[in-house]
């Protein structure tokens, strides 16, 4: 399910749309573009709590089957009916399904078997209603256990799968503990890799809103450096992000003090993608929608590296990059760099 569907879905909710080249560099790139040294260290999230089925709970009367240990498990149906549920649509998943598969999520040593699960739960999770069982079953915390799973691929798969639980506003609720792990994934993984995009993905959906939103404003700079040194495809994922905090008037003060990449300006340019060079142009109208007092802007300008100084302030070659594009054949850039020197 693509993003801005995801976006569209949420916008009762005061939903603002926040509109891989070479995998492998590292994000040392990061670090280059401003020179300066600091330890990134990851907070690996707790293990996930095993899931324990009592007599008379919820998930014992939805699940209808005995849960049984490892020790106990002689019935070669029980396997025969978890190998069946891979072969099932998402949406014929019964509620006795997402149990089992959380069940063997937790305890299958496979690799290959954990990641089936995961895809399974994460197209699952596309569907209201599984979005809610799969809260009420505990799930939301088993599967973000794997956050710090050391394969990759079971990172990613486990992005997925919260990207989609979280088009739920309560299951957001649960999830935002998470989005310091999943900014430091983002940090961590190799620029343009899928690991990146999913995460992005993931906090997209979890900025649509104000609600969560400030857990974010930490990482501008981190998200201002991927900009200028990503592919087109995570630019637009940096920038859907971007622009949901800049729609936050409450989030501006951090958002124009963040350090920002000299180089940030060379997007503003004819060859630039229109997809990015749009999303750009709301992210620059969001921010000059901010008035900062005389008393701000002057301490502001005595930082050079900030974003203000970068994008907004008298002195910005952005000033001269505008104008360039009213040339630019698509009619949309056009209108909105109009609306810009107006």
């Amino acid at each position: 399910m693509g993003d801005d569907t995801v976006v569209a879905r949420l916008c009762s909710v005061k939903a603002l749309l926040g509109i891989v080249a070479g995998a492998g560099a590292s994000y040392g790139i990061y670090k280059l573009v401003f020179s300066r040294a600091g330890d990134a260290g990851v907070n690996r999230k707790k293990s996930a709590k095993s899931v324990t089925i009592q007599p008379g709970s919820l998930m014992a009367k939805v699940s209808g089957f005995k849960v049984v240990s490892k020790s106990d498990n002689l019935d070669p149906t029980v396997d025969t009916e978890s190998s069946d549920i891979f072969s099932k649509s998402a949406a014929n998943l019964e509620p006795r399904h997402l149990s089992m598969l959380l069940s063997l999520l937790q305890s299958s040593p496979n690799l290959e078997e954990r990641r089936k699960v995961l895809v399974t739960l994460g197209n699952a999770a596309a569907f209201t209603v599984n979005q809610d069982l799969l809260r009420e079953f505990g799930g939301l915390h088993i599967i973000a256990g794997f956050l710090s799973d050391p394969s990759p691929e079971i990172r990613v798969q486990t992005l997925n799968a919260l990207n989609n639980l979280s088009m739920n506003i309560r299951n957001q609720e649960q999830l935002k503990i998470y989005v310091s792990s999943v900014m430091q994934m983002i940090e961590m993984s190799p620029v343009n890799s899928d690991l990146q995009l999913a995460a992005l993905r993931l906090l997209t959906n979890l900025s649509v809103t104000d609600n969560h939103q400030h857990l974010m404003k930490g990482s501008i700079t981190l998200l201002l450096s991927l900009l200028v040194v990503s592919s087109e495809v995570l630019q637009i994922q940096v920038l859907k992000v971007l622009v949901n905090l800049s729609s936050n008037p409450d989030l501006m003060d951090d958002i124009v003090q963040a350090q920002a990449p000299a180089s940030l300006i060379l997007l503003f340019d004819g060859c630039t993608s229109t997809s990015v060079l749009l999303r750009l142009l709301f992210f620059v109208g969001n921010l000059r929608a901010w008035r900062p007092s005389a008393q701000v802007a002057e301490a502001l300008r005595r930082r050079q590296d900030s974003l203000f100084c970068v994008l907004l302030d008298s002195s910005s070659q952005l000033h001269r990059k505008l104008p360039l594009l009213l040339s630019h054949p698509d009619e949309e850039v056009k209108s909105q760099v109009a609306r810009l020197l107006t």
